[in-house]
């Protein structure tokens, strides 16, 4: 096992593995930007290191700084969480090669799925279901037409390196084409240093489905039951919840089959996350392989009781996984609501000072942030600050337990999202479990925070 592991993030995935490692006995060194220096992640850490000023390329995503910081600390393993660094091949090809064990799957793995067209190839290849669309990246606008021609319409033009919903287009008829994939070749080569891009069919009304799997180094893959992501604006989730109501049984091993088979085809170790499109007749297609741990990983822990962050870092110092497929059981329902100092209203960020903080509690509630009463959420990064998870016996029952906790989340001085979960949680259609990815969009529309008069 790790003597001590350096954690390169911060706020309440930072804090979410510093407390992995304190209870599998691994010192922890947080670093942290000038901005952050006050930050709770850094207290709980046994030791801190700054590696730069406010912006974040030149700290958190600044790899001299992050490995400097491993070596004068002594690291021999970093845990990237997610997002920064996370999905970093060359990071990862650089920890391995000086020897700092990367928590996370292999640099080839991370390169192979960053490129999702070439991970598309693969899952061809071995056939596994697709999306339609385009046998990989499009070089021109007549390539782009040829294909969506072929495709029909509506499609969506997706970067091939894209993630978060960067670089992504949905064309709705031939006209749109040329200027759409102008724009989303654009975005990506800004984005993420690769104009390359790709066509699929684009579906309406379907969910999101993904499928969490761990990998250990000796080949064995297991999943642990999917997550509906389905609720989201502009690609970006705010409401997930296991299991989802839209998959039955034989659904689930036969998904779960399916992302066993994607893993073990790109060879990939450690945690990982297959999404999947999951239309109205319950037919799923694969969509891409997440490298890392997300966002909404608590809720998978709350139905399989697996602390995915501790399986990270076991499985990384090369132990086998200690369960079989068999032995994972999923027990009741869980959701997650991500908490972002945003104006519910206008999605806007909302920075700034927070003059009182007061979690709520209680069977089945479980808080994962790094606020605190006069903490300051600083502009510099992700607005997001809490993840609110509730866990009950049954679908009812967690979401029972999530409208209670939203009515006792008390975070006073800045603007939440909290308002806005409230309102989904009592809506009719979401109780029922009739929701999509444009769910979100309809439901604002059909319920103005102001109606007109």
């Amino acid at each position: 096992m790790f003597k001590k592991v350096l954690v390169a993030n911060r706020g309440e995935i930072a804090l979410r593995v510093i407390r992995a490692c304190k209870e599998l006995g691994i010192q922890t060194v947080a670093i942290h930007s000038e901005a952050d220096a006050a930050s709770v992640h850094v207290r709980t850490a046994d030791e801190h290191v700054c590696v730069g000023p406010a912006e974040s390329a030149l700290s958190y995503r600044n790899i001299p700084n992050v490995l400097s910081a491993a070596e004068i600390t002594g690291a021999d393993a970093i845990h990237p969480g997610y997002g920064f660094l996370a999905e970093n091949a060359h990071f990862a090809e650089v920890c391995e090669s000086i020897g700092v064990k990367f928590i996370g799957p292999t640099s080839e793995n991370i390169a192979m799925m960053g490129d999702k067209a070439k991970a598309r190839e693969l899952m061809i290849r071995r056939g596994i279901p697709v999306l339609p669309g385009s046998p990989g990246e499009l070089r021109s606008e007549s390539d782009a037409l040829e294909a969506a021609r072929k495709i029909g319409f509506p499609v969506i033009i997706k970067a091939s390196a894209g993630g978060g919903g960067r670089g992504m287009r949905v064309v709705n008829k031939e006209e749109e084409l040329v200027r759409a994939f102008q724009t989303a070749q654009a975005e990506a080569k800004s984005t993420f240093g690769n104009e390359g891009v790709y066509l699929e069919r684009y579906f309406l009304e379907p969910r999101h489905i993904e499928v969490q799997i761990l990998a250990d180094e000796r080949g064995r893959v297991v999943f642990l039951g999917e997550r509906d992501c389905s609720i989201q604006r502009r690609y970006q989730k705010l409401v997930e919840e296991t299991p989802s109501p839209a998959v039955d049984d034989r659904l689930r091993r036969e998904m779960g089959r399916v992302a066993v088979e994607a893993i073990k085809a790109a060879h990939y170790r450690n945690a990982g996350t297959v999404e999947f499109l999951l239309d109205k007749d319950q037919n799923f297609y694969f969509m891409e392989v997440n490298a890392r741990i997300q966002v909404e990983h608590p809720v998978t822990e709350m139905v399989t009781g697996i602390d995915l962050i501790k399986e990270q870092i076991r499985i990384a110092a090369g132990l086998p996984l200690a369960f079989r497929q068999q032995d994972i059981k999923l027990s009741g329902h869980s959701f997650e609501c991500r908490i972002n100092a945003e104006d519910p209203e206008k999605f806007t960020p909302c920075p700034g000072p927070i003059f009182r903080y007061h979690p709520p509690g209680g069977i089945g509630v479980r808080v994962d942030s790094a606020m605190e009463a006069n903490s300051i959420v600083v502009p510099h990064y992700d607005s997001l600050i809490a993840k609110l998870i509730t866990h009950g016996q049954d679908r009812e029952e967690a979401m029972a337990r999530m409208r209670r906790a939203l009515g006792e989340f008390v975070i006073e001085g800045i603007k939440t999202t909290i308002p806005l979960h409230r309102r989904i949680f009592s809506d009719a259609e979401f109780q029922k479990g009739r929701v999509s990815t444009s769910y979100l969009e309809r439901f604002l529309a059909n319920h103005p925070v102001n109606p007109a008069p």
